[in-house]
This record gives C-alpha cells, sequence and structure tokens, in this order.
C-alpha cells in the first residue's frame, strides 16, 4: 500500500504500473523530462552551443584582426626581407591559418545547432519583430563571412602558403601568387568590415531594449531591400566582380587600401552607422 502512494505521489494519481521495470523506466522518462541543467535541450541551446559559439567565434574574430591589424602591416614591413617574410608566412600564417578557418566554421556550426536545439526558435512573429531581424541580418553577415573564408581566403592563401615554401626551398616563384594574396587580403577586409555590424546585429537580438517591436510589412521590406543591397554590393566587391576588379585604390577598393588600417576601419564603423541608423529608424515600439 505504501508503495502505491509513493508511485502516486511521483507520477499522478492514475498512474499504474505492471511491473519494477516499468516503474523505472517511467521514473527515469520523469527525470529527463524535468531535467532543466546544461545537458537538457534547452539548456544546450539556450545555454551550452551559446557558450561555444561565443568562444569559437571569439578565436575566429579574434584572428580576422590578427590578420588585418598586425600580420598583413608587419608583413608589409618586411620590405626586401623575402627570405623572413617566406618564414614567417609559412610558419607562422600557415598555423594561425588552421585555427582561423575551423573557428570559423565552428562557430557557423554552434550557430546552427542554436536555432535547431533551443524550442521555438523561430517563434511566431519572429520575421517581424525587432530582435527576429536583427538576429537575422547577423546570421546572413555571419553565413556569408564564413563563405569567403572557405571559399576566398583559404583558396587563394594555399596558393600563397605553397609559393612561400617553394621559395625558401630554392625553387622558382609562381607569378599567380601576388593576386591570389591579394584576392584574399580582399575577402579578409571585407569581413572585418562586415564583422562589426553582424556583432552588432548578434548583440542586439538578446540585449536591445526594443528587440521585442513588430514591424509593419512595409517597414520589413523596406529595412531589409536597404540592408540587402548595401550587403550585395560590398560583397560583389570584396570578390572583385566590379568593374576596377581587384586593382588597388580603384572605386570601392579603397575601402580596403590606403594608409595602415585607417580605411577598413572607417568602412567597418561606417557601415555598422548606417545600420545603427536604420534600426533606430525602423526597429521602435
Amino acid at each position: 500500500m505504501q508503495l502505491r502512494v509513493e508511485w502516486r505521489a511521483v507520477f499522478g494519481v492514475g498512474a499504474t504500473f505492471t511491473n519494477r521495470s516499468e516503474f523505472h523506466k517511467e521514473g527515469v522518462r520523469k527525470v529527463l523530462a524535468e531535467y532543466l541543467g546544461f545537458f537538457s535541450r534547452n539548456g544546450l541551446g539556450s545555454f551550452g552551443f551559446r557558450w561555444l559559439h561565443i568562444l569559437v567565434g571569439i578565436m575566429w574574430i579574434g584572428l580576422l584582426y590578427y590578420f588585418n591589424f598586425v600580420q598583413v602591416p608587419a608583413f608589409a614591413a618586411f620590405g626586401d626581407e623575402a627570405k623572413a617574410r617566406n618564414i614567417a608566412i609559412d610558419k607562422v600564417a600557415r598555423k594561425a591559418l588552421w585555427w582561423f578557418r575551423w573557428a570559423a566554421v565552428s562557430t557557423f556550426v554552434t550557430g546552427i545547432l542554436i536555432t535547431v536545439v533551443t524550442e521555438e526558435y523561430f517563434f511566431d512573429g519572429f520575421g517581424t519583430s525587432a530582435g527576429g531581424i536583427a538576429i537575422s541580418v547577423g546570421m546572413l553577415l555571419g553565413t556569408i563571412m564564413m563563405l569567403n573564408v572557405w571559399g576566398v581566403i583559404w583558396r587563394n592563401q594555399k596558393i600563397v602558403l605553397a609559393n612561400a615554401a617553394t621559395l625558401l626551398a630554392g625553387g622558382e616563384a609562381n607569378p599567380a601568387a601576388a593576386a591570389a594574396g591579394r584576392k584574399a587580403m580582399m575577402a579578409s577586409r571585407q569581413n572585418t568590415i562586415f564583422s562589426v555590424s553582424m556583432l552588432f546585429f548578434m548583440v542586439y537580438k538578446g540585449h536591445s531594449l526594443t528587440q521585442g517591436a513588430e514591424l509593419s510589412g512595409g517597414e520589413m521590406g523596406t529595412f531589409w531591400l536597404i540592408a540587402l543591397v548595401l550587403i550585395a554590393v560590398l560583397e560583389v566587391n570584396a570578390l572583385g566582380l566590379m568593374p576596377w576588379k581587384t586593382q588597388p585604390n580603384k572605386g570601392l577598393n579603397v575601402l580596403y587600401d590606403g594608409p595602415g588600417v585607417r580605411n577598413p576601419l572607417i568602412a567597418a564603423f561606417g557601415l555598422w552607422a548606417i545600420f545603427l541608423i536604420l534600426t533606430e529608424i525602423f526597429f521602435k515600439f
């Protein structure tokens, strides 16, 4: 009698079990259903994968800034010391690029896992809410940046790395290495420009005071039209598909060139300022 009372207290008044094995299985299922720790579905979606997403994202964007703000200017300072520069490319850049490209794909995968594992991530009204639109723009920018890493930067850096190793071994220079390095640099600089706005939209979703604002169809369409045109023009330019192609200091390529890293920084925060103005106009109660 006492055992039956305990069962009913745990599983409900109408609960009955034919044997002890069934009782244990139901107990496990109930414990798992009520578990809210790190390894629960919502625990992984809201915290676990988000923590990993931030961790690998720090590595990815940190190395992106290292390449653009430290390595490129430092390697340029080698001047005529070609051998020293090639040693640095072969020994330092090669290792940094390994961590860089895998951190990029890890950031992308953990981001996808957050949306898949979290219950009702894409809630009703997600597409018309300020927070939903903001995180969608962040996802779009992050995806483009990851594709730039694997489709442009790494593909062309392999040529640069192979050329450095060949020269160190006493071989002939690859005439395609300079052009490959330029393509990789343009995509990397564009990723740097995108990164400021990408991080802004990622943080906006969880912390902005207006993330719950609802946009009308016209407001949503206008915001997306302006955002997509801006992003598309910049990405097409980074791929060398504009009339000036990859020529330094021509057309929009001036965003990547100039003295030091001044122009990429101005472009990055200029793009962010445009997006900030758009959110101030459209993302309001």
